[in-house]
């Protein structure tokens, strides 16, 4: 009898302590070290051969991604999780880039021309304000492996960028702990072809139909390393200047939550002029981006409130 009563007890005090955590502890204290190596030591692995953009190995990360989603009960944005694409170029004897635009790709199937076929993944967790968006974005392809290099020929892409793909997952699954529903529409991200020119995001721009009604976007690139290893606080933040909430956000939760963190803060006029952002011009002209490293235990407060 008394074992049965300390059950229940125990029990009691379980239930009580979890009610009495919000929305954002919950989600914060899904994001941990297990989880990020294990999404990271899949991506890099050398199975899938460097993850090309076209290729095999980058397809097997796609389905990876995929079913990550959908075990954590995230919905496709579309009707499936993938968004696939083309991309033509002319052959290799001549030079030029892959494109994706319905109209170079017309003049370039008039000649010999090479195709690569690829793929987005695209979940998204429904908002409270449903006709707007906030996207949370990472790359996953990468550079695959080059037979030419005397020792080990497979480009991992640990840091570039298993490492976004992680804290996108993360941060995925933080929303879905937190058991809040947040007030826009959250579209996670995953592109294809970053590597080979931005091309999924710019077939995703090109291709949205709500475009002007995305609000601000989150991206993940190579947050793995510290460039500056003799300063192990330090990160990189690039940011929208004309939205500078951003910008004091982090500066806020640092201090809120004791982070150990020493930004390097880069508010950008003209942040779509910056290579990294990831997404071309027509998306952010005045909208936050925040293009490179933010802490993934910002980002659940970050996209509450954007």
């Amino acid at each position: 009898m008394k074992r049965k009563h300390l059950i229940t007890v125990l029990m009691w005090c379980v239930a009580t302590t979890l009610c009495a955590q919000t929305p954002v502890e919950k989600g914060l204290k899904s994001i941990n070290r297990q989880a990020a190596e294990a999404y990271i030591g899949f991506l890099a692995d050398d199975e899938l051969q460097g993850r090309e953009a076209g290729f095999h190995g980058s397809r097997v990360a796609a389905r990876y991604i995929a079913s990550l989603l959908k075990e954590m009960g995230i919905r496709p944005l579309g009707e499936s999780y993938y968004q696939p694409f083309d991309a033509y170029r002319k052959e290799r004897q001549q030079k030029g880039r892959l494109e994706v635009h319905p109209d170079s790709i017309a003049k370039l199937k008039q000649v010999v021309h090479q195709k690569l076929s690829m793929n987005n993944v695209l979940g998204m967790i429904p908002g409270k304000k449903t006709n707007e968006y906030v996207i949370v974005g990472a790359h996953f392809d990468h550079l695959g492996i080059d037979p030419a290099l005397d020792g080990d020929q497979i480009y991992n892409g640990a840091d570039d960028n298993a490492s976004g793909v992680s804290a996108v997952l993360q941060i995925a699954k933080a929303f879905v702990v937190s058991g809040q529903q947040p007030e826009r529409n959250v579209i996670f991200a995953f592109w294809d072809g970053e590597e080979k020119g931005l091309l999924g995001s710019k077939y995703f721009v090109q291709e949205c139909p709500f475009i002007n009604q995305v609000k601000g976007y989150l991206n993940f690139d190579m947050i793995g390393r510290n460039n500056q290893p003799q300063n192990p606080k330090h990160v990189v933040y690039f940011y929208t200047e004309a939205n500078p909430a951003f910008g004091r956000w982090l500066k806020e939760d640092i201090k809120k939550y004791g982070l150990q963190l020493e930004p390097n803060y880069r508010p950008w006029d003209k942040p779509v002029e910056v290579i990294t952002a990831r997404l071309p011009k027509p998306v952010f002209p005045s909208f936050g981006i925040i293009p490179t490293v933010i802490p993934i235990t910002i980002s659940l407060l970050t996209m509450q409130t954007v």
